[in-house]
């Protein structure tokens, strides 16, 4: 009783979490009256989810524009930011989650049981990412990437029709275990550095600090350590051996959202962690970030080159994709650079894009999640045009081509890096930008200039078309009017310390 009467805790501001209360309480209301309505109605529980998601995404845009007139802050004893990059990274969360949602409608099968369970999984996966993205000390971060990737390793392993699916949530289980030790460990080596664990207090640990003839050992393997764990989690080369068998395995719906909310927790993650919280050492992790940036690239674009799974292929542009994303990263690092608001268009842009290929991917491989390779897709424009077109639009998107979003993106973070004065990785990156553009245009070949391998109708789901519709018009219209997007971005700032 004493304990309790003379302990302090500090004051939590609730309006400030409302996302992820909103985010929380759907996902008990979904395992509650999963639970105790008799004969809960199946097409309710998507419902539940986007409509959670939407509230939660409004109540972001609310926070954004109540920080028009104000700077950034952090509540809860410092260690949760609310700014506009912890906000512009939850809205884009919000966006994958309930388009998500829509593409596991697809996947509703009798044989996979009741799916209420990963649709609450679905909800407690971006509770951990939008506290990985707000997170000012690395415990909570830490915490959040655990939720995020617990509810992961379930989804991926929650078709029970396909064997492979049970591998892909073991091996992401096993080869995510080992990745979180990493980053553990690195955190716990930094605290022993610096004496906290908050970001904010990191950088400022280390901007007063003088050595004289000591060493940073503790501190660099520390950081060493957490790029490992960190890396693993952006599938950023050499830590992607995992993901083109994850992405296979696992069910298209939960591949699509694993490699769009969670890049995204993981990458902001990253920014908040190096760019605030070790600025002052950025001099010994910047070539790091250079290196993985070039490996990625590269690692992804000619590994892609040679799949001939259409899902791999994705897995494999994806690795590429945060190569890209990894070039704004190093552009951040630098003094007046615009590297952070062209890693966060890059987010935004990416999200869209390979939701929208995904659901595609789902449209073509049938109810069994099975049709997924190359061959699937030979003359698919005489077999569903409207389909074609719209796989083509967003493969050339990932390409870069003008007037597509994706050349918004890919110029953007290459545009950053020259201006920082990295030729180097710019002129790498412009260089595997063409290698990658192969990989596309092999697919687009096979969808319209070869014959299809079968006759076989393709149905496509309401709720897949409505995905892919999202998808395509956001690829053209970002692309045609980039500022729409753009303006928003550039107002994304960290908390001040």
């Amino acid at each position: 009783m004493f304990l309790a009467a003379t302990m302090t805790t500090p004051d939590i501001p609730w309006s400030n979490l409302l996302p992820l209360l909103i985010l929380l309480g759907g996902a008990c209301a979904l395992l509650m009256l999963g639970s105790l309505v008799p004969n809960w109605p199946r097409v309710a529980t998507p419902i539940v989810t986007i409509s959670t998601a939407v509230a939660a995404g409004i109540a972001s845009c609310v926070q954004w524009n109540d920080l028009y007139y104000r700077k950034g802050f952090t509540i809860i004893s410092d260690s949760v930011s609310v700014d506009r990059f912890a906000i512009a990274a939850t809205i884009i969360i919000t966006v994958a989650v309930a388009l998500g949602a829509l593409l596991a409608a697809a996947h509703n099968d009798a044989a996979n049981g009741d799916p209420l369970e990963r649709y609450a999984l679905l909800l407690t996966s971006a509770i951990g990412a939008v506290v990985m993205a707000s997170a000012n000390d690395l415990i909570v971060l830490f915490l959040g990437l655990e939720v995020l990737s617990l509810s992961l390793y379930l989804m991926a392993a929650s078709d029970r029709r396909r064997v492979e699916s049970q591998e892909a949530g073991l091996k992401y289980f096993i080869l995510g275990g080992f990745a979180s030790a990493f980053l553990l460990y690195g955190i716990a080596l930094v605290y022993g550095s610096t004496a906290t664990t908050n970001i904010s207090g990191i950088a400022q640990s280390l901007a007063d600090r003088v050595e004289v003839g000591g060493s940073d050992a503790m501190l660099l393997v520390g950081i060493g350590l957490m790029l490992v764990g960190l890396g693993f989690k952006v599938s950023a080369a050499p830590f992607q051996m995992w993901t083109p068998d994850v992405y296979e395995g696992a069910p298209t719906s939960v591949t699509s959202y694993m490699a769009s909310a969670g890049k995204v927790a993981a990458f902001a993650a990253i920014l908040r962690v190096f760019i605030v919280g070790l600025d002052s050492r950025v001099d010994d992790w910047r070539p790091v970030i250079w290196v993985l940036a070039i490996l990625s690239i590269f690692v992804g674009s000619t590994m892609a080159v040679v799949q001939t799974n259409v899902k791999r292929m994705l897995a494999y542009s994806s690795i590429s994709h945060a190569g890209f994303i990894l070039v704004g990263v190093e552009a951040a690092a630098h003094a007046k650079s615009n590297g952070l608001s062209a890693s966060m268009a890059y987010l935004s842009i990416y999200t869209m894009l390979v939701l929208g290929s995904f659901a595609i991917l789902i449209a073509v491989a049938g109810n069994g999640d099975s049709a997924t390779s190359l061959d699937s897709f030979k003359g698919l424009a005489k077999r569903r045009p409207a389909l074609a077109l719209a796989f083509s639009t967003l493969l050339f998107a990932q390409a870069g081509v003008p007037f597509t979003s994706g050349f918004v993106a890919k110029f953007g973070v290459i545009k950053a890096a020259v201006e920082a004065h990295s030729y180097g990785i710019g002129i790498a990156a412009m260089v595997g930008a063409v290698i990658g553009a192969f990989l596309y245009l092999r697919i687009v070949v096979s969808m319209w200039m070869e014959e299809p391998t079968t006759d076989e109708a393709i149905v496509i789901p309401v709720p897949v078309t409505v995905v892919i519709a999202i998808s395509v018009a956001f690829a053209l219209v970002i692309g045609f009017f980039p500022s729409l997007l753009l303006n928003a971005i550039d107002l994304v700032r960290f908390a001040p310390r």
